[in-house]
């Protein structure tokens, strides 16, 4: 299967049991949730999965169980948060023989490396993998930007591909369109920008609450991909206040509890990530809850034609 960087690609939760045991029955509902709803890729091991908690070999179980389950229809990627060069490559390697069929690359965790070393991280992987990659570009959360005079060392790597566009700065979308026309593809990572970001030219959407809200999130992308930005525009504003959950430390909580509401997950999370409790459960639950009351009527947005 060709990796096509484009449409609506959900970062999912990863499920747990009570036990703290991957829970791959919800797990696969989710999946199911997905798949139906249209999205056109599954990443694996971001910060939504939990991926800093998660042993070598549950990740490995994710991967093949995932695989194995969307059979096909869809390309799993999974995401590399290595604190070292040699085990970034040994991730890489093992998400390939997995079956994964792309990576999502975040530069060198723990250690901020200047960007001489992070240009070496990412092209040592691109070396030793022959799957495509996109960057992760998040400096907001991991304090490393990689630059545009970056990524022009990088694009000599046919496998580096695309950018989890995550700097919070629209204009970066127009920038690197100006700079590398469509060599590099675009997909927004910042579900509060997601239909900003999809008129200004990104090709794709690494959602987050699509995890719990998947069909209205690729109704928004397909209509606008369609030029029908007005339907697009009122689910947008309707979803906005739900999509702003994302953009706070507990969103790994904040999404699994709005998996809760539409039936599709559990709260279960692994320590030290706990429940949320109290005001801040309260205020949530409402946010969900009143967007609910109001959810809009969807159009036909399966059958569109769309253009990236």
């Amino acid at each position: 299967m060709s990796l096509q960087w484009k449409g609506v690609m959900p970062a999912v939760t990863t499920k747990f049991t009570k036990e703290d045991t991957l829970d791959f029955a919800m797990f696969n509902k989710n999946l199911d949730a997905q798949l139906e709803a249209g999205v056109e890729g599954i990443i694996l091991g971001g910060t939504l999965g939990e991926a800093s908690t998660l042993k070598e070999e549950e990740k490995r179980e994710l991967v093949k169980e995932t695989v194995s389950f969307v059979n096909g229809k869809v390309p799993v990627i999974l995401n590399i948060a290595e604190q070292t060069t040699k085990g970034a490559i040994e991730a890489a390697n093992k998400a390939e023989l997995d079956g994964a069929k792309g990576l999502m690359m975040l530069p060198p965790m723990r250690y901020k490396a200047t960007d001489h070393e992070t240009v070496v991280y990412f092209s040592e992987v691109a070396k030793n993998t022959n799957l495509p990659i996109m960057i992760y570009n998040n400096p907001v959360d991991y304090k490393i930007e990689v630059t545009l005079d970056m990524f022009e060392e990088l694009l000599k790597f046919d496998n580096i591909q695309a950018v989890k566009e995550s700097t919070r700065d629209i204009s970066n979308v127009t920038r690197i369109r100006n700079r590398f026309g469509n060599r590099l593809k675009i997909l927004t990572g910042v579900d509060t920008l997601g239909l900003e970001s999809i008129l200004m030219g990104a090709d794709g959407w690494v959602a987050g609450l699509v995890d719990a809200f998947p069909a209205e999130t690729v109704a928004i992308y397909k209509l606008a991909k369609a030029g029908r930005i007005e339907e697009a525009l009122k689910i947008y504003r309707w979803f906005l206040p739900i999509l702003e959950l994302d953009i706070n430390p507990q969103l790994v909580q904040n999404i699994k509890l709005a998996e809760v509401a539409t039936g599709i997950g559990t709260e279960n999370v692994r320590s030290p990530r706990l429940p949320l409790i109290g005001t801040e459960r309260e205020r949530v639950l409402k946010i969900i809850n009143d967007g609910l009351k109001n959810k809009p009527q969807l159009p036909d947005y399966k059958n569109l034609l769309v253009t990236v």
